[in-house]
């Protein structure tokens, strides 16, 4: 699959199960206002890798972004990204699969769909991160 940014400049080529996480975190709310919405794949093929910013946005994550265009890229945890959903053209048939740090969600919006959730110290717990 691939994936772009706004602008085109950067590019990602994935394998990757077609199945999406939401964050809830106050860090995704923060850079997107709102759940972010990805698919986890391991070390994705990167085109304009030189126009990658990258912000440390704690002790065990990175956000990364395009330079450029300013689009929100992916979450790399270890060897692990977290990659844009909205940044796949071809996505009819994502499904979301899990919710994470659900113990964290805004009070303003609720997800319909029936989905395992993971608070804040089971997904920490999970990657090898407990605070």
């Amino acid at each position: 699959m691939e994936a772009k940014c706004l602008c085109g400049t950067v590019s990602l080529k994935v394998e990757a199960e077609r199945k999406l996480h939401a964050c809830h975190c106050s860090k995704c709310r923060t850079w997107g206002s709102g759940a972010s919405f990805t698919l986890t794949a391991k070390k994705p093929e990167i085109s304009g890798s030189e126009h990658i910013g990258r912000y440390r946005s704690s002790e065990w994550a990175e956000r990364c972004f395009c330079k450029q265009c300013g689009t929100h890229l992916f979450v790399q945890v270890g060897d692990d990204y977290y990659i844009n959903a909205g940044l796949f053209a071809d996505n009819a048939d994502f499904e979301l699969e899990s919710q994470i740090f659900i113990d964290c969600k805004a009070p303003y919006y609720d997800l319909a769909n029936d989905t395992p959730k993971l608070t804040e110290h089971e997904f920490l717990a999970m990657i090898g991160a407990e605070k």
